[in-house]
């Protein structure tokens, strides 16, 4: 891949094509794409949308399943300089139009469809202003844009070193590519030049089926893929994990006995967690053997600062529990919001979670500061009755909400995914075992879906209106 350096996005997909023209480079289902063969697609797609208006710093919306399809389109975006602005396929037609109200994209994209008489040869690259512009619609559920004020170009070398990922490398991507952290870290991958392995959507039988016919060796999961590989596994069965080298996690609070399961099965060295935000203000890193001296942190930054505040935005000292703000190194871009306004305590933003720092600096998390639940004077944090729930063996996935009681003010709430029949008895005498009894949930309901998206991410306030309504 040359000589290494800052290049533009749009031309790692070419210097990798020139290096290797028939190394795989992306296989979703049956079918595989080689590195010429994705810059081709790329090219022929770069010339159709320059055609159809797109330029450089223009946003345009895609919304597109995980597929080779999704690679090709985002890399024609950057080879002209544009701005690929990510949502679901499958939004709402409400929340798809106020996302594009918002972004005003030059066009939106749902299928690869190419111009077929335009060239595939190579397109030279345009650097843009931002590198992509992902939506999120936060803790209030109104959608807004987050602008990286990352240009589009990087070196490549430098995110394959700080994710350790490797040239030859497989990557299995199993998570749902409008997301950031799929997207952040399959491009991570790519760049580096992996050959990314892509699930259509997750299923813990697909995950284990890829590693094991793929040698995989790089992959990210959240912690609800991290259960649900888990359970699969107790089944039983001959699955071979011995390729993984690197087991990376983030998204959403792991559970401490999961995160040490997963030591088991690949070793506490090779399990990895990083916490941030969209926005990139700052992250923090920590593997299996530094989190057992550490237990239950999410480490030290790797980039920016931390640091807790009261309620009066005073800064708190080590061991006292506050809301998180970060502030950005001197060499972090910075973003920008459509549609929305940071939380700011002067040159620091709150990331919106509660948490505390020990004496040595590493960040160690309790909840959102809005799911807290305040039930009868005393505080319930969602993620740790979540976490206790999550180790009964029979269940696949839950959520705890606080709803409004007459009485408390609020009550705990769970929606819990199991694999056979339980009961609210049966997790009240697990639970009792686990938790004090103002943890333990009120109220239960039971479900056959999953209460998390295909990204582990929960909507709790729409689940709190949801579950209201029964």
């Amino acid at each position: 891949m040359g000589e290494g350096g800052v290049v533009p996005l749009g031309q790692i997909l070419t210097d990798l094509a020139l290096a290797d023209p028939d190394r795989p480079i992306v296989t979703c289902g049956n079918e595989t794409a080689t590195r010429a063969g994705l810059e081709a697609r790329a090219n022929r797609l770069a010339r159709t949308y320059r055609s159809r208006g797109v330029g450089p710093g223009d946003f345009v919306t895609v919304g597109l399943p995980n597929g080779i399809g999704f690679y090709a389109v985002v890399f024609a975006l950057w080879k002209l300089g544009a701005v690929p602005q990510l949502i679901s396929p499958r939004l709402p037609d409400a929340e798809r139009a106020a996302i594009i109200d918002l972004a005003k994209p030059v066009l939106v994209v749902t299928e690869e469809a190419p111009d077929p008489g335009l060239s595939d040869a190579y397109v030279e690259p345009r650097v843009g202003p931002s590198w992509k512009a992902p939506t999120s619609g936060g803790s209030t559920g109104r959608p807004k844009l987050i602008v990286s004020g990352q240009r589009g170009e990087l070196d490549p070398a430098a995110t394959a070193s700080l994710l350790s990922q490797r040239d030859g490398g497989v990557q299995l991507v199993p998570g749902p590519l409008y997301h950031n952290a799929p997207f952040n870290f399959s491009m991570y991958g790519l760049f580096a030049g992996q050959h990314l392995v892509v699930l259509e959507k997750f299923h813990p039988v697909s995950v284990l089926e890829a590693v094991q016919k793929h040698r995989v060796d790089w992959v990210s999961l959240v912690p609800t893929m991290m259960l649900r590989v888990l359970r699969e596994l107790e089944k039983g069965g001959s699955w071979d994990l011995g390729s993984l080298e690197q087991v990376w996690h983030g998204a959403a609070p792991c559970p401490a006995w999961l995160k040490e399961t997963w030591f088991d099965l690949v070793g506490a060295a090779n399990v990895h967690e990083m916490y941030g935000t969209t926005e990139g203000q700052m992250m923090t890193h920590i593997d299996g053997v530094e989190w057992l001296a550490h237990r239950g942190s999410v480490g030290r930054p790797l980039w920016g600062e931390v640091k807790i505040l009261g309620p009066d935005l005073a800064e708190l000292p080590a061991g006292e529990l506050g809301e998180v703000y970060t502030r950005p190194g001197p060499d972090t871009p910075p973003y920008r919001y459509v549609g929305a306004e940071p939380r700011r305590a002067g040159e620091w933003e709150s990331v919106g979670d509660l948490g505390r720092l020990d004496a040595d600096g590493y960040l160690y998390l309790s909840d959102r500061r809005t799911d807290l639940i305040i039930t009868g004077g005393a505080n319930v944090y969602p993620a740790e009755v979540e976490a206790a729930i999550s180790e009964h063996p029979s269940v696949l996935d839950c959520a705890v909400v606080g709803l409004l009681d007459e009485d408390l003010g609020r009550r705990v709430h769970a929606v819990v995914q199991a694999a056979v029949p339980l009961t609210a008895d049966d997790l009240r005498a697990f639970l009792a075992e686990r938790l004090v009894r103002y943890k333990i949930p009120r109220t239960f309901r039971f479900t056959d879906r999953p209460p998390r998206d295909d990204a582990g991410k929960l909507r709790r306030t729409a689940l709190t209106e949801h579950e209201a309504s029964y």
